[in-house]
C-alpha cells in the first residue's frame, strides 16, 4: 500500500510540476527558435539559436533529473560535444548548433506541450473527482441546502434527497479514487516515455555501442591472455618433457646392442614421461572447449570438472539442453578456472558448483570454505573470468573476504 501511494505521489508529482516547466520550455524554444531563424540571414540570429540551444540543454537537464524516478531506473546523460580546443570564438559560439541532441531537445520543448497539457488535466481532474467525491458527506449536506440547486442525481431522476446526493457523488469519488493510479501512471509514462526518446534515446544506443566496444575488447585480451598461457605453459610442461623423450628414445637406440638392460630403464622412463606428458596435456585442454561439452553439454561436462578437482565438490546443475556454443564455453571456462584456484589457494575442504536459469539468464554460483582474499581486480587471477564474461554481456561478482568464505557468482545471458 505505501508503494501503491508513493508511486502516485511521484507520478502526479512529476505531471503537475512538468505542465508549468513546459509552458516555460515551450515559450522559451518557439520564441528563440523563431527569432533566431528570422534573423539568421544577418547573422545576428546565429547566437540567437545557440543561446536558445544551451537554455534548452539546461530545461532538457531538469527533465532527465526527473525520468529515473518515474521509469524507474537510472538513465544516461548525452554527451554534448565541446568546441575544439583553441577554436576561436566564433567556432566556440556556433558549437551548440553542430550537436544533434541539442536539437533533439529543443524539439523536445515543442512536442512536449500539447502532451503535457493532456496529462495535467487528466491527473487534476482524477485528483478533484477523488478528493471532492470522498469528502462530500462532509459538505454536501450545505450544497443540497443551497436554494434552487439541482445536484446531478436530481437531473438524472435519482430523486433530490440528501441522502441521495452524498451516496451518488461518494460511489462516483470512489470510482475515480479507484482507477486514479492507472490513469495517472499511464499519463506519466506517456510523458516520461516521449523523454526518454527523445532526451536519453542516443545516449542510451551510445551507452550500448560502448558496452559492446568493451565486450569485444575484453573478449580478445580475454584469448589473447588464454594463448599466452596456454603457450607458457606447453612451453614449461609438454614441450619440455617430450625433449627429454626424445633424448631419451636416441640414446636408447644408440646402446640397443651394447648395454639392453640400460636401454629397458630407458624405455622405463619414457613410458612413464609419456603418461606424465598426457596428463599434463589434458589438464591443459581444459581451458579449451573439450569433447564431452561439445558433445553432451554443460552438465556433463561441468560433471567431469567437479570429479578432477582435488576439493570435494557439491555439484548442482538445474538446467537441461542446450545453449550457443559461447555461452557453454564461458560457463564451462568460469567453472574450470574457480575450481582451479580453490585446488591452488584456498586451502577450502568443500566446494560448491550451482548453475540455475533465471529468465534469460544462466546463474553460476561457486563456493567455498577456504580462506578467502580472491577478487576480481585487474592484474589478479580472476580478472581474465570478468574479461570472458563481459565478451557475452555476462556479469561477475566476487564476495571473498580475508578469512573466507568465497562466494563467486556469474551472470551470462543465454536467451
Amino acid at each position: 500500500m505505501r508503494t501503491l501511494l508513493r508511486r502516485i505521489g511521484v507520478d502526479s508529482g512529476y505531471l503537475i510540476v512538468g505542465f508549468p516547466l513546459s509552458i516555460v520550455f515551450f515559450v522559451l524554444m518557439v520564441t528563440g527558435f523563431s527569432a533566431g531563424i528570422g534573423t539568421v540571414v544577418v547573422w545576428v540570429g546565429v547566437p540567437i539559436l545557440a543561446v536558445t540551444l544551451l537554455v534548452a540543454r539546461g530545461l532538457a537537464d531538469v527533465e532527465r533529473r526527473m525520468l529515473p524516478e518515474v521509469l524507474g531506473r537510472a538513465l544516461p546523460r548525452p554527451r554534448y560535444r565541446s568546441a575544439p580546443e583553441g577554436a576561436g570564438w566564433f567556432r566556440r559560439m556556433v558549437n551548440p548548433l553542430t550537436n544533434g541532441q541539442s536539437w533533439l531537445d529543443l524539439l523536445y520543448g515543442i512536442v512536449v506541450f500539447p502532451v503535457s497539457i493532456v496529462t495535467f488535466v487528466l491527473t487534476v481532474t482524477w485528483w478533484a473527482g477523488t478528493v471532492l467525491g470522498l469528502t462530500y458527506p462532509i459538505y454536501g449536506w450545505i450544497i443540497a441546502g443551497i436554494p434552487g440547486n439541482r445536484g446531478l442525481p436530481e437531473l438524472l431522476g435519482f430523486g433530490d434527497s440528501v441522502g441521495v446526493e452524498i451516496v451518488f457523488n461518494t460511489v462516483i469519488g470512489v470510482l475515480f479514487a479507484l482507477t486514479l493510479p492507472v490513469v495517472v501512471r499511464g499519463a506519466a509514462l506517456i510523458q516520461a516515455g516521449i523523454g526518454r526518446a527523445m532526451l536519453t534515446g542516443v545516449a542510451e544506443l551510445q551507452e550500448r555501442i560502448d558496452d559492446l566496444s568493451e565486450g569485444r575488447a575484453a573478449a580478445v585480451s580475454a584469448e589473447a591472455n588464454a594463448l599466452r598461457r596456454l603457450e607458457r605453459d606447453i612451453h614449461d610442461g609438454p614441450q619440455q618433457r617430450l625433449v627429454s623423450l626424445a633424448m631419451d628414445l636416441s640414446r636408447a637406440q644408440r646402446q640397443l646392442k651394447r648395454d639392453p638392460q640400460a636401454v629397458e630403464e630407458m624405455l622405463s622412463r619414457a613410458i612413464s614421461s609419456t603418461r606424465e606428458t598426457l596428463d599434463e596435456l589434458r589438464a591443459l585442454s581444459r581451458g579449451i572447449a573439450p569433447p564431452i561439452l561439445t558433445d553432451r553439454g554443460l552438465a556433463p561436462a561441468l560433471a567431469a570438472l567437479a570429479s578432477r578437482c582435488t576439493v570435494p565438490v557439491e555439484l548442482d546443475v538445474q538446467v537441461t539442453g542446450r545453449f550457443a556454443a559461447a555461452v557453454e564455453n564461458t560457463v564451462y571456462f568460469v567453472v574450470a578456472e574457480s575450481l582451479t584456484n580453490v585446488a591452488k589457494h584456498s586451502h577450502a575442504t568443500v566446494c560448491t558448483v550451482s548453475l540455475s536459469k533465471t529468465g534469460g539468464v544462466l546463474m553460476l554460483t561457486i563456493g567455498d570454505d577456504g580462506v578467502g582474499g580472491a577478487h576480481a581486480a585487474k592484474g589478479h587471477g580472476l580478472s581474465g573470468l570478468a574479461d570472458r564474461l563481459r565478451a557475452v554481456d555476462g556479469e561477475l561478482a566476487v564476495d571473498s573476504p580475508t578469512g573466507g568464505p568465497t562466494v563467486i557468482v556469474a551472470e551470462v545471458p543465454c536467451g
